[in-house]
């Protein structure tokens, strides 16, 4: 493709070559508009069905392993979301689709969309590159396995704690998977799906196109004309703004300031040893980790749950409000901004999943129990509502430039 739209900002590119094993960023805003991954389709493949495979011991084999009062205990990755379906089932939902359901459909749309590229068939393509694109941003192998050290080092003061035969599994797998998400996307199919039409068939009509007449695909990223209502690639619906954009991020953002209150002040652990019952919120079980020498453990859950979701909240508040305003200076560093509150919104998850993890530990009735607190409900739903707000929000609004409305 030699003339490109970029997604971010709207920029015109034309004459676009990228070598193998570099990528290209756009001008203007800094996003990367087209890469040329050093993976094959064949390797990936290959690390595909590496990773499935690896997928099934990773997550029915123990992780970790303690003997807890006579009594050996170990966690696998869906065994304390598993039991959280019970009481706190929101919260068990959503450890299980992160850790379990994303990675499994990750991979099986990597697969399909291999499969749907061989046989050429442009409306499977299109399906499976869109369960890609989506998907992509909830699966949280990484957060599991983070927060799977952080339990560790809080049970460790109760218990000994031994590495369970799924550990190894999980560590490939995680290593697996952090190499195709850097280098799979939705672009990379189609682009390769349109380099083996005829001319005829395909002809990139960007080339012939005035720039104020091109609009680029938002899923395969093909530049075309506007007079277009569906891309002529994939098929998708031609959208020169994503519908209701702002209002859809701003409904979303204020929900997450109102829950953030109670995520912040009701318990989100609760821990009954020896007849007392410990209620902790994230601000004290922060503080008693720093009271047990914990620092790096409490730097962790500090800014995992307390800083990145009121940086999120603030940073997209502060987007929003210079797009309402028509503010046109400083857009570069909000794009940079909004680009850091989708890469580390998933990294909240983390305390849901050691409170998981702990419950498939610690979970041993009245002489030691353990069970989340109301708070992580609100909690869980802040993550989930930032993560929607910050894919709900069109950057193209960012760069527009409102002089010529």
């Amino acid at each position: 493709m030699r003339v490109l739209r970029c997604t971010s900002c709207d920029l015109i590119l034309r004459n676009v070559s990228v070598a193998r094993g570099y990528s290209a960023c756009c001008p203007g805003c800094d996003s990367r508009v087209a890469k040329n991954t050093s993976l094959s389709f064949s390797g990936e493949i290959a690390l595909g069905l590496a990773a499935l495979a690896l997928f099934f011991p990773a997550q029915l084999f123990p992780l970790i392993s303690i003997e807890l009062i006579g009594v050996n205990l170990s966690t696998t990755v869906g065994s304390g979301a598993v039991t959280l379906l019970s009481t706190f089932p929101f919260v068990g939902l959503l450890v299980l689709f992160c850790t379990v359901f994303s990675p499994f459909v990750f991979l099986l749309s990597i697969l399909l969309s291999n499969v749907a590229l061989h046989y050429r068939h442009a409306k499977s393509l299109y399906y499976t590159t869109y369960v890609l694109k989506v998907i992509r941003h909830w699966v949280m192998v990484d957060v599991f396995l983070v927060s799977l050290g952080i339990a560790g080092f809080k049970v460790a003061d109760i218990a000994e704690i031994s590495v369970g035969s799924g550990l190894f599994s999980f560590v490939l797998l995680q290593i697996l998977m952090a190499t195709l998400l850097s280098r799979v996307s939705p672009k990379r199919y189609w682009d390769a799906y349109s380099a083996n039409i005829p001319t005829n068939e395909c002809a990139d009509t960007a080339l012939h196109v005035d720039d104020t007449h091109l609009i680029g695909c938002k899923h395969c990223g093909l530049a075309q004309d506007a007079e277009h209502s569906n891309c002529s690639r994939c098929g998708a619906k031609l959208e020169k703004r994503i519908f209701q954009s702002i209002q859809k991020t701003w409904a979303c953002l204020i929900a997450a300031i109102i829950f953030i209150f109670p995520a912040n002040f009701f318990p989100i652990s609760i821990l009954l040893t020896n007849g007392k019952r410990l209620e902790d919120t994230i601000f004290s079980g922060v503080a008693h980790l720093i009271k047990t020498g914990m620092y790096g453990i409490a730097i962790i859950i500090f800014t995992a749950s307390i800083i990145v979701p009121v940086a999120k909240i603030v940073s997209l508040a502060y987007i929003l409000i210079c797009i309402h305003f028509k503010v046109e200076s400083g857009r570069k560093q909000r794009m940079k901004m909004y680009r850091f509150v989708k890469w580390i919104g998933k990294w909240s998850v983390m305390d849901l999943c050691v409170i998981a993890i702990m419950m498939s530990l610690i979970d041993r009735g009245r002489l030691l129990d353990f069970t989340p607190g109301p708070g992580a409900i609100a909690f869980g739903l802040v993550v989930v509502l930032t993560m929607i707000a910050a894919e709900s929000l069109d950057s193209r609004l960012i760069w527009d430039k409102y002089e010529q409305r």
